[in-house]
């Protein structure tokens, strides 16, 4: 690569990380103050995109950005006072939980507003030409977006060090009990700090339509990379957010010039997980503070005896299904119990164990790839590849894990799904292995499991045997100790215990079980992809635990039941069916914040 060429890649990187920097920053500046990770701040993203490639045609594109900027300011200040104000106090689970019940709003929104069809915005008037740098063409718009970054930047530094704002903004970012004490009027600053940071978002997104077309997939896309800046530049700081985003578009720029399009992905979060393992709160951030809740965590009560009864009778009553039907029921239970055995794995590390995992469908998709490969590729017995696969994500979640235990808070969950977005980027890129994109066909279960009955008995019989041993486990020396170190982790150190080494053998042990529910899920559908461990799995597993109700045992099985149940009804019957399960999801954490298991009678915890 000669110099030309090295420097129209450096000044696309430039270019990519001055759009990202507007995103990250005004998630770098919610979480600061409200210390809500907003999940749906890519759908804002998104929103900016749309309303400015709606409002170009009307009133040129110029106008179109900052009326567009301000349109999403507004959306995001009512959310912020209709919603996410109510559960400022809440656990950050939760508040994940609204924010992605947001997520699925939104989308649909957009999809009733828009249609499905990609919207092209307009090039930007007076910069839709090139330049000649080095010999070759670079255009305008690229130079005037380089320059938009370091702007913004400038501005924000100045907002927040010479105005009376910008002072309670770092009053609350760094205290934020003792900015109340002094009277500082909260739910004001609240809603003005997400206003920014959504006008920010939106500025990001209206700014990229002469570039890129509006599109429904570009929330969760723009959201992943975010999320990567801010961690990276250390969560709350402004120039870390502008730091990081230099890196990260200077990485993906060299990354395509140099040929390695397809490793941009994994090389991105790459540099996350570096980072984050040698300075585990960021290049420019502060040491986490302890995940808070809204009151202390009751200890797991033992099954009653009525528990267990139910239990048993379900089981029967489930055992007696076929007998019935040997339709779609037995489709939709099986992929029930599936999702049960992952959610309760989930809910393992997640409540006991005390580690939030934001990628937890990783170890799920590993286990099902595992599967698949080995049937595929190896040619083992069906038996084999359900035996190999939960060793191959035991083994994932081990690896990863002795890095994510080694950070707290905030900064491990995202650990977590830096790790998950590297497993996902090799399975969708690795097209020779793992098929890429498309995934692979053709994984079915050996003759005497042809039948769809058949198979539904060997699932429901694996599936009780895991939750069952997850459960035990709860209930043994080592599950009793995981609750120590998560309740008082200096104590758990005065007596002897080894924190890091308890809980890596907890997310090792949780990876194991997702990884028997993923390799249930290959041979249950005949294929796999690499959707099966993206980001939007790991959230619906978040989901399954959090419905439930992460301080009850039964929680996480009601809540993957109930949503597996209502994404397969509404996906047939509406074509809004996010939107509809984001309010049915928005309703239950707003009245029920300990989720369905909050319906259960109470009794005493031992």
């Amino acid at each position: 690569m000669g110099w030309p060429s090295i420097l129209i890649q450096f000044l696309n990187g430039l270019a990519a990380a001055s759009a990202l920097f507007l995103t990250a920053a005004g998630l770098s500046l919610i979480f600061g103050v409200t210390r809500i990770v907003n999940f749906a701040h890519g759908s804002l993203y998104m929103l900016g995109m749309y309303l400015a490639a709606s409002l170009a045609p009307h009133i040129g594109f110029w106008w179109s950005v900052p009326c567009a900027a301000l349109a999403v300011a507004v959306a995001g200040a009512l959310i912020e006072r209709g919603l996410l104000a109510r559960l400022y106090g809440a656990p950050e689970l939760l508040q994940l939980l609204a924010t992605f019940a947001l997520v699925m709003i939104i989308k649909d929104y957009a999809l009733w507003q828009w249609g499905p069809e990609d919207i092209l915005g307009p090039r930007a008037p007076g910069m839709d030409g090139a330049v000649a740098l080095a010999g070759q063409r670079f255009p305008e718009y690229d130079l005037f977006l380089i320059a938009v970054g370091p702007a913004v930047l400038g501005m924000l530094w100045l907002a927040l060090r010479r105005t009376r704002w910008g002072v309670l903004v770092r009053a609350a970012t760094q205290d934020r009990e003792m900015a109340d004490a002094l009277g500082i009027n909260q739910r004001l600053l609240f809603t003005t700090v997400f206003a920014a940071g959504a006008f920010l978002a939106g500025l990001g997104g209206a700014l990229q339509i002469p570039r890129e077309p509006a599109t429904l997939h570009a929330d969760l896309a723009v959201v992943s990379d975010a999320f990567v800046v801010v961690v990276l530049g250390g969560l709350g700081s402004i120039p870390g957010a502008f730091v990081a985003a230099l890196l990260i578009g200077l990485v993906k720029s060299f990354c395509v010039g140099l040929g390695l399009s397809k490793a941009t992905l994994v090389l991105e979060f790459l540099v996350m997980a570096a980072v984050l393992i040698a300075r585990p709160w960021g290049l420019f951030g502060g040491i986490a503070a302890p995940a808070r809740a809204a009151t202390p965590e009751p200890p797991l009560a033992l099954p009653s005896r009525r528990t267990v009864a139910a239990l048993a009778a379900l089981l029967a009553v489930l055992a007696l299904v076929p007998a019935t039907t040997q339709g779609y029921a037995l489709i939709l239970l099986t992929d029930i119990l599936v999702f049960a055995v992952f959610a309760v794995s989930l809910h393992f590390i997640s409540g006991p164990a005390g580690l939030h995992s934001f990628g937890h469908a990783a170890y799920f998709g590993l286990g099902a790839y595992a599967a698949a490969l080995m049937q595929l590729r190896a040619g083992a017995p069906m038996e084999l590849a359900l035996i190999a696969a939960p060793l191959v994500a035991g083994i994932g979640a081990a690896v990863f894990g002795w890095f994510c235990v080694r950070a707290s808070g905030i900064y491990a969950a995202m650990l977590t799904l830096s790790f998950a977005q590297i497993a996902w980027s090799v399975a969708f890129q690795w097209d020779a292995f793992t098929g890429g994109s498309n995934g692979l066909v053709g994984v079915w279960p050996q003759g005497w499991l042809a039948s769809k009955t058949a198979y539904y008995y060997f699932v429901l019989a694996t599936s009780a045997a895991a939750i069952a041993l997850l459960w035990r486990a709860l209930y043994s020396p080592f599950g009793y100790a995981l609750r120590a170190v998560r309740d008082s982790r200096l104590r758990a150190e005065a007596i002897g215990m080894d924190p890091q080494r308890l809980q890596w053998a907890a997310f090792a042990l949780a990876g194991l079980f997702a990884g028997i529910a993923g390799a249930l899920f290959a041979f249950s559908k005949g294929s796999i992809s690499p959707e099966t461990m993206a980001v939007p799995r790991s959230v619906e597993g978040l989901v399954m635990v959090l419905l439930g109700g992460i301080q009850t045992l039964t929680g996480p099985v009601w809540g993957a039941a109930a949503l597996t149940w209502l994404q397969d009804t509404l996906a047939r019957t509406f074509d809004y069916w996010r939107a509809a399960i984001g309010l049915v999801i928005l309703v239950l954490t707003l009245a029920l914040p300990q989720g369905l298991g909050g319906l259960l009678p109470a009794r005493s915890a031992r």
